[in-house]
């Protein structure tokens, strides 16, 4: 299959109508028809139901939906690693979930550069369930995220533990408002066991730093990892509260049978280096 047909597919999925996409791709509308066309041929199935207010998904559209993606991600692995800048042996594609980034991933960088300058470098931003597949698939050839996964086909090498405590601003004392961060599944189960009264929070959030920057300005409390929230207790922003439980965080080197075995090494060796700098 033409990948165009499987961006032309996406494209309409994300604009909702054959004229956005049309738009976006600098293209005709015939030729965004044509191309959704030759994709039902190929599946047998329609994909999109056309209506007066856009486009909308069929079942069979939503079932393809998981694999589009997919498909142009690899089409781009597989284009960046055959057309390798000059100068360049090879190419090494890592993803890493946003939290683990910065410095982690950062730091990866600067080493590989200094210590590999032969080797291209692609890295990326997803969460972990979509990093997950991206290996599985082969369109990544390791990545980094937080948890284990349980699947047939990865292999997950612990790369480092952290620690989440729970802080709270000074101000707020014993009173202090528990703000929801989420850490995870596992770590969701430790909290409701350790603070069941604390089921449902008044305010949740997704993402970290976020979450401290919420905390620092309204004041509160919640899990952080350790190592993240050590300038904040450097200058008594934010202090741990007394007795509380602390849970381990491990971190994860996820490869798969696809890895490239002459690459495994020196993602270890890199991002072994990148975490102990960061302690």
């Amino acid at each position: 299959m033409d990948i165009a047909v499987a961006r032309t597919f996406l494209e309409v999925v994300k604009t909702g109508s054959f004229v956005g996409a049309a738009e976006n791709l600098h293209i005709s509308q015939t030729a965004v028809s044509a191309r959704i066309r030759v994709l039902e041929e190929h599946l047998g199935r329609a994909v999109f139901v056309r209506n007066k207010a856009g486009a909308r998904l069929t079942p069979a559209g939503e079932r393809f939906f998981r694999f589009a993606a997919g498909l142009v991600q690899i089409w781009e692995t597989a284009r960046s690693t055959v057309a390798l800048p000059p100068g360049r042996a090879a190419v090494i594609t890592l993803g890493a979930e946003l939290s683990l980034w910065s410095p982690l991933l950062s730091q990866w960088l600067v080493w590989m550069r200094r210590e590999c300058p032969d080797i291209a470098l692609c890295t990326t931003i997803e969460t972990g369930e979509r990093l997950l597949g991206l290996v599985q698939e082969g369109a990544l050839d390791a990545a980094v995220l937080y948890g284990a996964p349980r699947r047939p086909g990865l292999v997950a090498e612990l790369l480092f533990e952290e620690r989440l405590v729970l802080v709270r601003t000074p101000s707020s004392g014993d009173e202090a408002e528990m703000v929801g961060v989420d850490w995870g599944e596992e770590f969701a189960v430790n909290v409701r066991a350790a603070f069941p009264e604390l089921a449902n929070p008044a305010v949740s959030i997704g993402y970290g730093p976020l979450a401290l920057d919420y905390i620092l300005a309204a004041g509160g409390a919640g899990y952080f990892r350790e190592g993240f929230v050590q300038p904040q207790l450097a200058d008594r922003r934010v202090e741990i509260v007394p007795n509380s439980p602390v849970f381990s965080y491990p971190a994860y080197l996820i490869s798969s049978e696809r890895t490239d075995p002459a690459m495994l090494p020196l993602l270890r060796e890199g991002l072994r280096v990148a975490a102990a700098a960061r302690a």
